[in-house]
């Protein structure tokens, strides 16, 4: 039995970037060995196997073999003959198919040191036609590593284009593209995801009505330098989504699954954007609607979210949404317990306070140069 480091930790190793995991391949060994050793497994489709101690992750050395449409459609083979060189050979990208042992000597079959030297995602085999996630996985590392200089091999770009053609696309599941989306998202140049996906024609059947020229992708590459957050960057992206139709946005939300917390604040951006930009011709009526419609007394995490994404959207703006926290704050400061001491309850509680908030809004709105 011999364990290799395989993977993104060779590859981030070689690019002298800090490496956050670190994956095994377990070759000339069965999954009644592994667990032996008191590894525990977590894989489903294939043998994976957490670390007694590291919990880091040892997959056995595996081929696999198409045998239906999608990620899922593999058969695989895990038996102790598999080489190291076969199990490299499945993989996706040459970058990710290098492999150390462990006197950290390389291991590198398909030139994937040379193409990380020349700055080149290019697929290891013919065999990547065969999972369209890997469409998703080149997107999301040109959106990682381009500020490197890192571009995608011509001829890779045509293979995933014969991939989309075939409609290997279709068969994509909805948690596998917002897996991935989502990590794009939180790279460096998430636009490069959907620059590839449009360079290889899948952008219009992923995310109809979104372009790589709109003010949704600008609006991306800004929020970038305000947040890491995924959820804002999202918001930004879609703000515009569909020229202002809501119900595609719903839709894209509902297609993929994404989660309830980024879908609403992105419905929220769409909604009232438009409300920061002219949020000096605001009346105090008019924000205390826009700050009941956005619950910001109970989810006041989610406004500055929004506040964030709206200045994504509208560079410059900072003025104005100095101006929403300030009034934000005057009206959440009201102690609403003068209120109830006064015998208030109910409607009439509910319509004491607003009244209140709408005073201390239309103070901050005087004072306001």
């Amino acid at each position: 039995m011999k364990i290799y480091l395989v993977g993104g930790a060779v590859r981030d190793k070689l690019l002298g970037l800090p490496v956050k995991e670190h994956d095994y391949v377990v070759v000339g060994a069965s999954e009644d060995e592994i667990l032996n050793l008191g590894y525990q497994r977590v894989g489903k489709e294939f043998p994976v196997f957490l670390h007694p101690k590291t919990r880091d992750e040892y997959a056995l050395a595996r081929m696999e073999r198409k045998t239906g449409p999608g990620y899922k459609g593999f058969a695989f083979d895990t038996s102790p003959k598999v080489t190291l060189e076969e199990d490299l050979l499945r993989r996706d990208l040459t970058i990710n198919a290098m492999a150390e042992d462990d006197n950290s000597t390389l291991i590198d079959p398909y030139g994937g040191k040379k193409d990380l030297d020349k700055k080149i995602l290019r697929h290891v085999s013919a065999a990547f036609s065969e999972d369209p996630v890997r469409i998703l996985r080149v997107g999301r590392f040109l959106a990682r590593y381009h500020y490197l200089g890192f571009t995608v091999a011509p001829e890779t770009m045509q293979l995933m284009r014969d991939m989309v053609s075939a409609g290997e696309v279709d068969a994509l599941v909805a948690e596998r593209v917002w897996k991935e989306l989502e990590r794009a998202l939180t790279e460096k140049n998430p636009e490069k995801f959907f620059e590839v996906l449009q360079q290889c024609g899948a952008l219009p059947i992923l995310f109809p009505q979104l372009s790589i020229n709109g003010s949704g992708m600008r609006a991306l590459s800004d929020a970038c330098n305000l947040t890491k957050d995924s959820a804002v960057r999202l918001a930004a992206l879609l703000h515009d989504y569909a020229d202002g139709d809501k119900k595609q946005l719903s839709e894209i939300c509902k297609r993929y699954r994404i989660p309830n917390g980024h879908h609403e604040l992105a419905k929220l951006t769409a909604a009232y954007h438009a409300n920061v930009q002219r949020a000096r011709e605001l009346s105090a009526d008019e924000i205390v609607d826009l700050f009941a419609r956005l619950d910001i007394y109970r989810r006041e995490e989610r406004f500055d979210a929004f506040l964030i994404a709206c200045q994504a959207i509208y560079p410059g703006i900072e003025s104005n949404i100095s101006l929403l926290r300030t009034c934000a704050k005057a009206a959440k400061s009201y102690p609403v317990q003068e209120l109830i001491a006064q015998g208030f309850d109910g409607a009439e509680l509910a319509e004491q306070l607003k009244s209140k908030r709408r005073e201390r809004i239309a103070h901050v709105i005087a004072r306001s140069p």
